[in-house]
């Protein structure tokens, strides 16, 4: 209600009625929406470890791959990364060692390490994230 309205209505109210108080103005909502949005994600990533399956654990003894803390962090951000452009099944290169991941289970399938990549072919991926 504008003032000019708010005018005329205190104009036509007699002296014994009550004046009505002015419209509140309306409170901005909160952002709730983005704020819940960025905390459901950051739960759901903490929540969200890497697995490694039992043919990706064996390749890593078997070729000696070494993983360090930032390599998996790495990997954690490379799964993000796919998940967020929606492939399912994507080829993860860090540094010098690839991993066939599956985004759906979170698990990395393969890893094939430097010496390993030369010549090869790989098959049955959605794309390719480089870290």
């Amino acid at each position: 209600m504008d003032q000019l309205q708010y005018n005329r209505i205190i104009r036509q109210i007699t002296h014994t009625q009550a004046v009505p108080a002015p419209p509140a103005k309306a409170e901005p909502k909160p952002k709730t929406a983005t704020a819940f949005q960025t905390l459901l994600e950051k739960q759901l990533q903490s929540g969200r470890d890497i697995v490694f399956s039992k043919h990706a654990a064996a390749r890593v003894a078997q070729r000696n791959i070494a993983l360090s803390e930032s390599h998996l962090n790495r990997l954690n951000e490379g799964f993000r990364l796919a998940e967020q452009k929606g492939l399912q099944a994507p080829l993860i290169l860090i540094d010098k060692t690839a991993f066939i991941v599956s985004v759906k289970n979170n698990t990395v399938v393969t890893t094939v390490q430097e010496d390993d990549l030369k010549g090869s072919v790989f098959t049955n991926i959605d794309g390719t994230v480089i870290i």
